[in-house]
């Protein structure tokens, strides 16, 4: 492939420069773990700065999309899952933003009465029924992730939608409840018996633990959502500005 750039053009160098990356990141000799082209002689080869390459190449290892290994190059990280948590979606339209297919291994809808947590979100009697939904996902091959989301009765759902769609979509579209802010706690934990047999992973195996709280336009709770995930499946990165 010719490497080139348009320097006459309104399009940032920087930006130029991520466009070719992508390209060359979708190359099968790339996807299949070939060192990408050294730093300096692409930055010759363009005729811009190391900075401004840098700028490109940073931003796709912030995306999950190339890593760096220190003495040995550059290369396209292997589609694992990624979330950051400046832009949350559901989880089905994070995936689909990546590319990666998303399969239901279970799905399992019951009405329940609600724990203490749940309670307190909520703020709801202990004697109100919430509606739990229950799914095993992952990629076509393996489950990576089992979550529990448990809805306020306020939301209106009956348990007959369609939740192999999009969450928030259907959350949305059939009962005009639209999610607006997510509150998230992250910690690391040991695989239980009911884990490991839902992740098909060994007893005591590392997992990352995903709470979260999501509210609606006027601050209200609609979802109490908590996800476990395979440790070695996950990335959740986190962007800080000031």
């Amino acid at each position: 492939m010719r490497y080139s750039i348009d320097h006459k053009s309104p399009i940032p160098l920087h930006a130029q420069a991520e466009t070719l990356l992508r390209q060359l990141i979708a190359e099968e000799e790339y996807q299949n773990g070939k060192i990408m082209p050294n730093e300096v002689e692409l930055a010759k080869m363009l005729a811009i700065s190391r900075t401004t390459l840098r700028q490109a190449i940073n931003k796709l290892v912030f995306e999950g999309l190339l890593v760096r290994k220190k003495r040995l190059g550059t290369k396209v990280a292997q589609a694992g899952v990624s979330s950051k948590s400046n832009n949350w979606l559901s989880f089905s339209q994070e995936m689909k933003l990546r590319g990666i297919t998303i399969r239901n291994f279970e799905l399992h809808v019951t009405w329940e009465m609600p724990n203490t947590e749940v309670m307190r979100f909520f703020e709801i009697k202990p004697d109100k029924q919430v509606l739990k939904m229950e799914r095993v996902r992952g990629k076509t091959d393996e489950p990576f992730v089992y979550f529990a989301s448990y809805f306020h009765p306020r939301v209106g759902l009956t348990g007959d939608e369609d939740f192999k769609r999009p969450l928030y979509e259907l959350l949305e579209h059939e009962h005009s409840v639209i999610a607006t802010l997510s509150k998230e706690e992250i910690s690391a934990i040991a695989a239980d018996k009911f884990i490991a047999e839902k992740l098909r992973v060994p007893i005591g195996s590392p997992i990352l633990f995903r709470k979260r709280f999501v509210f609606d336009q006027g601050e209200r709770p609609i979802e109490f959502n908590i996800g476990y995930y395979k440790a070695d499946s996950f990335v959740y990165t986190v962007e800080s500005s000031r």
